[in-house]
């Protein structure tokens, strides 16, 4: 297999394994191929003839068996450019890369057919997610897909429609009287218990690698020179490093031109850990041009932004200081207004998505984002996800792992 582990702090490297996910360090375990391999294959000339989804980058995937992968036609979205506000802003490029495109609504697809594609390869047949939405409904059509079980926990306060929707996918689907760490715990402690394999956030190896997939894509659909900065709604942070990732390996392949593109991090006022985090390691003398906002609000929305204890802050924070980054926090009157703008641009925006664009226009205003630069803006998910509805029938509500009924406790 043409895939090992490097942890990303410490830098020892290991077989490419499910488990663990950390290092002894402490560090976030990421895969790491062997790039002369890949350079053989996997060129320009040849991707002209891939049908065009994430899977046409099946050299830098972590799966051994082509039989293994489980897609529903993931990744490919549009990359849609918006020449009124480039002139307004003085930009000479703005970009909406439209993930809500994907099968299941959000960017969540494509980590989890990486996720269940590397777990079918191992023999998992009974898969779990503590999630605030999107990542439950993704997990539970990817494992329809591939024939597994699903169990999925998310706060009693995800938007119904979501809550609906693992349902509709099979999966065992539970609200948890708390937020998603402690959705979270329990599907980490079920999966100590022997009753399933956690697929949460940098808990396993294919969700990140499935979001690296955004960063090849922008790449490629750029003629292949980098942007100079991309604004990324963050929660558990895996986009982030996915695309980090994607970066650095595209300019050791030498597919991809130009500097790695700052990238920035948004997030909800109320739930702010990578701001935090980062004004927190910067000195007043630190980098002219940075930026971090944060604001006291009420509780954050339950979003995918909303994910108080990210399981590596440390490597977003390292990424972001890396590349000239930033991170910053939106108001939730600012997301509301950018979610109506991104709708008379013709893209049906999520919370997340217009946080990122009320963090564009932000930026954009303090001239952190210069003239003439070029700019990707991500919306992740379908706004309707997030429309008023009320499920199709009470989802249980739990406290822990031991309120789940016994028939979710088979070994």
């Amino acid at each position: 297999m043409n895939v090992a582990l490097r942890c990303a702090a410490c830098g020892r490297q290991k077989a490419f394994t499910l488990r663990p996910a950390r290092c002894g360090c402490g560090g976030t375990l990421l895969a790491e191929y062997d790039l002369e391999r890949v350079a053989r294959t996997m060129t320009r000339e040849s991707l002209r003839e891939r049908a065009w989804n994430m899977w046409r980058y099946r050299e830098l995937l972590p799966v051994a068996d082509d039989g293994n992968i489980v897609s529903l036609g993931e990744g490919g979205t549009p990359l849609v450019r918006l020449p009124e506000a480039e002139r307004a802003l003085g930009l000479l490029g703005l970009w909406i890369k439209r993930e809500e495109q994907n099968p299941t609504g959000s960017f969540k697809a494509r980590g989890f057919s990486v996720a269940l594609s590397v777990a079918k390869e191992c023999g998992i047949g009974r898969v779990a997610v503590g999630s605030n939405g999107n990542a439950a409904s993704a997990l539970a059509a990817y494992a329809a897909r591939a024939g597994m079980e699903a169990w999925v926990f998310m706060p009693r306060d995800v938007p119904g429609l979501i809550a609906d929707e693992c349902v509709q996918y099979g999966a065992n689907a539970y609200l948890v009287d708390g937020l998603i760490h402690d959705a979270g715990r329990i599907a980490e402690e079920g999966e100590r218990a022997g009753l399933w394999h956690n697929t949460g956030t940098l808990r396993e190896p294919g969700r990140a690698e499935g979001k690296k997939t955004m960063g090849l894509e922008i790449a490629e659909q750029l003629g292949w020179r980098l942007p100079d900065a991309i604004i990324y709604p963050t929660g558990g942070g895996s986009g982030i490093i996915g695309m980090w990732n994607a970066f650095r390996q595209l300019k050791a392949l030498g597919l991809a031109a130009g500097d790695m593109p700052r990238l920035v991090s948004v997030q909800e006022e109320g739930c702010t850990p990578i701001v935090d985090a980062l004004a927190k390691e910067s000195a007043p003398e630190s980098r002219e041009g940075r930026l971090t906002v944060a604001g006291v609000a009420p509780a954050p929305s339950p979003t995918g932004m909303r994910v108080p204890l990210p399981p590596d802050a440390g490597l977003i924070v390292r990424i972001l200081r890396e590349t000239g980054g930033t991170a910053l926090a939106v108001s939730r009157e600012a997301i509301g207004e950018a979610v109506r703008a991104m709708g008379r641009l013709g893209i049906s925006a999520s919370p997340e998505g217009a946080a990122a664009w009320a963090g564009m226009l932000e930026l954009s205003a303090r001239g952190w984002l210069r003239q003439g630069e070029r700019v990707i803006v991500f919306n992740t998910c379908h706004a309707m996800k997030y429309r008023p509805w009320k499920a199709g029938r009470p989802l249980p509500v739990i406290r822990s792992l031991a309120d789940v009924p016994e028939n979710g406790k088979r070994g």
